[in-house]
């Protein structure tokens, strides 16, 4: 079953959506919006799917576990490419074979290239505020103002860009694949899943395995999951 691309017009709240998740991964104003399990549900939402878009949103955030954001370091923007996830999912028809994973594989391409665009609008802050120093240094409230505001509204730029590129870009793509897939759904869900909680096991692990009884907890933790999962299982 094929399903019609939307238009520019179509994916501008997406576009609008995807600014401002970008936006709240670093500058502004950081409320954890832009949490996968968030951005994506939104996307999902906007798209007209918003459970749709919670199931990729669990898996990229279960991924997403293992990124730790601290200081300069480099990190996927999850933001906005969660948005994208989320939306590319929620726009193919219920249950579609491989529709889940292409749509993870999409937001995880987005969020590599979105990490990049940072580190570029990081080096471009940069070079508007050097001409500066002396201003700054000497305390000028415009100048620091100035430079929040431009940093802020490029980054809102930045946002918007890689969501409206990815969305024009992986949709097609993301169809194209589809027409071509011959896994069960199921399996490639199961394999997709699968792949997501090694991630986070292992984020976990990583964090907390000197917390005394940590192995238990996340035995217990992992033993309960499966029987809930087989109590509610329809």
């Amino acid at each position: 079953m094929t399903v019609a691309l939307p238009s520019l017009l179509e994916m501008l709240p997406l576009v609008v959506l995807g600014a401002v998740l970008g936006l709240d991964t670093v500058s502004f104003p950081q409320a954890q919006l832009s949490r996968p399990i968030v951005a994506a549900t939104l996307g999902g939402a906007f798209a007209g799917q918003a459970l749709a878009g919670l199931f990729v949103g669990v898996a990229l955030e279960m991924i997403a576990l293992e990124t730790l954001p601290f200081g300069a370091s480099r990190y996927p923007e999850w933001g906005s490419a969660s948005v994208v996830g989320g939306a590319l999912y929620a726009a193919q028809p219920s249950l579609t074979a491989g529709a889940m994973t292409c749509a993870v594989v999409a937001a995880l391409a987005t969020a590599w290239v979105g990490g990049v665009s940072m580190v570029g609008l990081r080096r471009l802050n940069a070079r508007w505020a050097r001409p500066r120093l002396a201003e700054l240094a000497a305390g000028s409230r415009a100048t620091v103002e100035g430079l929040q505001v431009g940093g802020l509204i490029a980054d809102l730029v930045r946002g918007a860009l890689l969501t409206l590129i990815a969305l024009m870009v992986l949709g097609p793509i993301m169809h194209a694949a589809l027409a071509h897939w011959s896994v069960d759904g199921r399996f490639s869900r199961a394999v997709l899943v699968g792949t997501a909680a090694s991630v986070a096991v292992g984020a976990v692990w990583k964090i907390f395995h000197t917390t005394t009884g940590a192995r238990w907890y996340l035995l217990g933790g992992g033993a309960l999951g499966l029987v809930l999962a087989r109590v509610l299982e329809p």
